[in-house]
């Protein structure tokens, strides 16, 4: 059986173009070409479910760059794992990245790490901001629809005895708004 270059693109957005990937693959002469239209973040992709299901001992899985087919570097380094279970080859076209050579197997490692780190870094400077503005009284999330005031009106019509649907209505919140306000 002759092996075989399966192709897979990824892109984000239904809105974005795969067709510089699909370009760059067609040239790459590859025998199938994949393409997803999801995030990155799912953990189903049926496109490549498809593509990893065909590859077989001496097939080469070509991509473009590692971020069109790993979510994080766990995830890329799991693909790495399968592929060296199935006995296929990774070649990322733009990256320069070929494990059929021991140093394109290093060099995929370090690229899946630093993007992993780079990730972590932009979590971590995200957090550390969220912090800061926490610090000088400014919460996340969305504004409540309910001033000191109406949860004081809340409080008086319900201990009136008006109905917690009735509350919600007229407030134009859910009941479970109205039951926390109650509770505070």
């Amino acid at each position: 059986m002759t092996s075989q270059r399966i192709g897979y693109s990824r892109v984000s957005t239904t809105d974005q173009n795969p067709e510089s990937q699909q370009d760059a693959l067609e040239l790459a002469s590859v025998d199938q070409l994949f393409i997803d239209k999801f995030t990155g973040t799912k953990a189903s992709r049926p496109e490549w479910d498809i593509a990893k299901g065909k590859l077989r001992k001496g097939d080469t899985l070509v991509i473009t760059r590692l971020d069109r087919l790993g979510r994080s570097t766990k995830d890329l380094l799991d693909i790495a794992a399968y592929l060296e279970e199935v006995g296929a080859n990774l070649v990322a076209t733009d990256q320069s990245i070929d494990t059929t050579t021991p140093e394109g197997k290093l060099f995929f490692t370090m690229v899946a790490a630093f993007a992993e780190f780079e990730h972590s870094m932009m979590r971590a400077r995200t957090m550390d901001g969220l912090a800061a503005a926490r610090a000088r009284g400014r919460n996340g999330g969305r504004k409540s629809k309910l001033t000191a005031q109406k949860v004081a009106d809340i409080r008086t019509r319900y201990e009136a005895g008006e109905a917690v649907q009735s509350l919600a209505d007229y407030f134009d919140v859910s009941r479970p708004t109205i039951y926390r306000s109650l509770q505070d």
